[in-house]
């Protein structure tokens, strides 16, 4: 499941700041707060058919983030826009592209932790590149030893860089042989994949983690919306290992790597007992929201 390189994206131009440099210059000040602790919060975007999928959900999240953090001078979302639309035009970008898009507490004066010492406003960066959903069809999962992150300690529903908890997951997945890792909560239960929601599927009726230790992904709600218009129970709740062990179906959801269906967990096949797949029907019809809707590029 490792990305590849995609030599289309040698002549990239980053958006930073109000600039448009090449990749090789793209760069922030080692002073900056993603540098010094991983103080951000970013947003992953993708563009389809000359428009980007679920734009406001995602700006809303990004400025309720960099507010929990007390981040000072954040920018309008309508500056935000601007820059992504100024920033696709320069690359030619329309369609096949995924957008990473940070906004840091900005720089300091001086090394240390404490906010006052950044003095400058956020940086924001916008970084597209050429990149179709990064998964392939399916998918195999190996349960991480390292919890997520509760509440009591880093609150999910912050979105931002520091990922350490969720690399170290990958880190055991890499080395299992797996995929993905499979995080569980401080009392046991499924939390999320180290990058993905999951939901699981038991006799046509759809499952997932509630959001207490996860993060309520932007493409996991758009799934229980599916489901609610196609007439499929869905519900949030507590659910085991064992309870994903016995489904019919698995699957991940995430913007980078769309919804994604999970062959093994912890060498357990998932076998689909049922006549029909429910994942397939909801995979049809997020492909064609995503043909249909988002805010239209203006060039």
């Amino acid at each position: 499941m490792l990305q590849k390189y995609d030599p289309r994206n040698d002549k990239l131009l980053v958006y930073i700041d109000g600039q448009l440099l090449p990749r090789e210059d793209a760069k922030v000040s080692v002073f900056d707060s993603v540098v010094q602790g991983g103080d951000a919060v970013w947003e992953g975007l993708r563009v389809y058919d000359g428009r980007i999928f679920s734009l406001d959900q995602h700006l809303e999240r990004l400025q309720n983030s960099a507010h929990a953090l007390a981040f000072a001078e954040v920018p309008e979302n309508d500056f935000i826009k601007e820059a992504l639309f100024e920033t696709l035009k320069a690359n030619g970008m329309r369609d096949g592209v995924h957008i990473r898009l940070t906004l840091t507490r900005g720089k300091k004066i001086t090394s240390g932790m404490d906010p006052r010492l950044n003095q400058f406003g956020p940086t924001l960066i916008i970084l597209p590149e050429w990149k179709p959903p990064v998964y392939p069809p399916q998918i195999t999962l190996a349960t991480s030893s390292v919890r997520r992150n509760s509440p009591m300690f880093l609150d999910s529903k912050i979105h931002h860089n520091n990922l350490l908890n969720n690399i170290l997951a990958k880190i055991e997945a890499n080395h299992a042989g797996a995929d993905a890792g499979l995080m569980l909560d401080k009392d046991g239960f499924v939390s999320e994949a180290n990058g993905v929601n999951v939901f699981c599927i038991y006799k046509d009726t759809v499952y997932t983690p509630h959001a207490s230790s996860c993060l309520p992904g932007i493409t996991r709600g758009l799934v229980l919306d599916i489901c609610r218009e196609q007439g499929i129970p869905a519900y949030e709740q507590n659910l085991s290992l064992s309870e994903f062990y016995r489904a019919d179906e698995v699957f991940t959801t995430g913007t980078m790597g769309e919804l994604t269906r999970v062959a093994e967990i912890d060498g357990r096949a998932i076998v689909n007992k049922q006549p029909k797949s429910v994942l397939e029907q909801i995979q049809e019809r997020f492909a064609a929201r995503t043909r249909q809707e988002g805010t239209p590029l203006p060039f």
